[in-house]
């Protein structure tokens, strides 16, 4: 169902739009834990490290995808809080074109290249077949994680949250089963895992671009659409790529990451590639919430309402400290029970740099959320250069700290310190530019 997000109390309405995002969220990760959980498993830890590793290359592509759905979903939010119908139907379709091109031109280099980009990263030769596997059965499903972000980036501008919790409740659940299926039934191995979650993001992203354009055609508008809209396509890129480079820069710093974390050898891998994927359930919860809170944004901009942005702010950082509170505590005090759900059987190595991650950065969730939330609201007033000056300050200082803390008497512990430092910093230049926009001083936004 099409929510207004301009009428209403603002935390009211932020915590209904919100809390099925936070339920998509779950589900949606549960595609990337239910890989490395199953490889772990029953395949080992060779095949947890391989699938750990090629998720680090995966993050480039769904970079692409990301700063698509950013895009797209902030125009349309801008339009539909306006009103201006046909200009929005237009966005939708501008959006699916011009994402359709950018996937095909994707597919094109990760087929051609990402061998090269596993060597360049220092791949170890007993996990770099399998990671070459996953990489190319991954590269082939591109146009559906793109489709299916565009469709939820459609519902979301329109202030529905819970058609794409449906999907991926559904989906992700399927994938669990057919990962277990294919791996622990048919002995697929890494192939097992991959084409499990190929088959149900396809599945997923047919079924959301159905109902997405079932839904459109509900919407009445007063005039003609244009299929294509170069003008419209400009506004969608200058919020697409500045997101896309972000995503983009943090996808190769953490590759770079993953080149240092590798010479430390296979078991230092896959206690990273466990911890990893808990530590991203929780920025990734972070990140939708603060997209959320772009949609909140960029409807009241176009609806003229920059005063509710203010209480749009204070409620977000509410929702995202309640969420911090217990999760920092579950890392922190039971981060071992967590790991041994990834790894059967870990070697001291893998169990000491995943519990070690774990409990270095879980107590800087409080400091990371409140920088997403900030974000949200430079991100849906199309604030593109603050948010990307802050983004990158973090990514850096992540990055150089790591490689200089790796190489003192820490080791691979001194990477693990590196992401306090980042966050910290970012965190307050975030906070620096929300509390300079239009919204705190009664200006309009130019």
């Amino acid at each position: 169902m099409n929510k207004d997000l301009t009428t209403g109390k603002p935390e009211t309405v932020l915590w209904q739009f919100c809390l099925p995002l936070f339920g998509s969220i779950i589900f949606q990760q549960l595609y990337n834990i239910a890989d490395s959980l199953v490889a772990g498993r029953f395949a080992g830890e060779n095949a947890l490290a391989a699938v750990g590793n090629s998720y680090e290359i995966t993050l480039i592509f769904i970079a692409f995808a990301f700063g698509c759905n950013i895009g797209c979903s902030v125009v349309v939010s801008t339009f539909f809080g306006a009103k201006r119908f046909e200009e929005m139907k237009t966005a939708v379709s501008t959006a699916l074109i011009a994402s359709g091109a950018l996937c095909l031109v994707l597919m094109l280099i990760g087929t051609l290249f990402c061998g090269s980009l596993l060597e360049l990263i220092r791949t170890p030769q007993e996990v770099f077949a399998d990671s070459k596997l996953y990489l190319d059965i991954y590269v082939w499903g591109l146009p559906f994680v793109f489709y299916y972000n565009i469709s939820t980036g459609i519902f979301s501008a329109m202030g529905d949250s819970r058609t794409p919790f449906y999907f991926l409740a559904v989906s992700s659940c399927a994938n669990i089963a057919m990962d277990i299926w294919f791996v622990a039934g048919f002995h697929m191995g890494v192939a097992g895992v991959a084409w499990a979650t190929f088959i149900c993001q396809g599945i997923s992203a047919v079924l959301a671009l159905t109902v997405v354009m079932r839904r459109l055609k509900t919407i009445e508008a007063k005039g003609p659409r244009k299929l294509f809209s170069w003008s419209i396509c400009g506004k969608i890129a200058r919020i697409a790529i500045p997101s896309i480079l972000q995503q983009s820069f943090i996808s190769v710093g953490n590759i770079i990451l993953q080149g240092v974390i590798n010479g430390f050898g296979p078991g230092v891998m896959a206690g990273y590639s466990a911890a990893i994927k808990l530590n991203n359930l929780v920025i990734t919860a972070f990140t939708t919430l603060g997209n959320g809170i772009s949609n909140y944004c960029a409807q009241n901009i176009g609806a003229g309402k920059l005063r509710r942005i203010p209480e749009g702010f204070r409620a977000g950082i509410k929702m995202v400290w309640l969420l911090s509170l217990p999760l920092a505590l579950l890392y922190f005090t039971c981060g071992r029970w967590l790991l041994l759900f990834f790894m059967s059987d870990p070697s001291a190595d893998a169990m000491h740099a995943g519990l070690m991650l774990l409990r270095i950065v879980s107590p800087f969730y409080f400091v990371i959320s409140a920088k997403l939330v900030a974000d949200g609201i430079l991100r849906g007033a199309s604030y593109m250069g603050r948010f990307m000056a802050a983004t990158f300050t973090d990514l850096i200082l992540r990055v150089v700290l790591a490689i200089l803390f790796s190489g003192t008497k820490l080791g691979a512990t001194g990477i693990w310190c590196a992401w306090p430092v980042g966050w910290s910093v970012a965190t307050c230049i975030s906070i620096f530019f929300y509390l300079r926009g239009p919204w705190n001083r009664k200006e309009q936004l130019s």
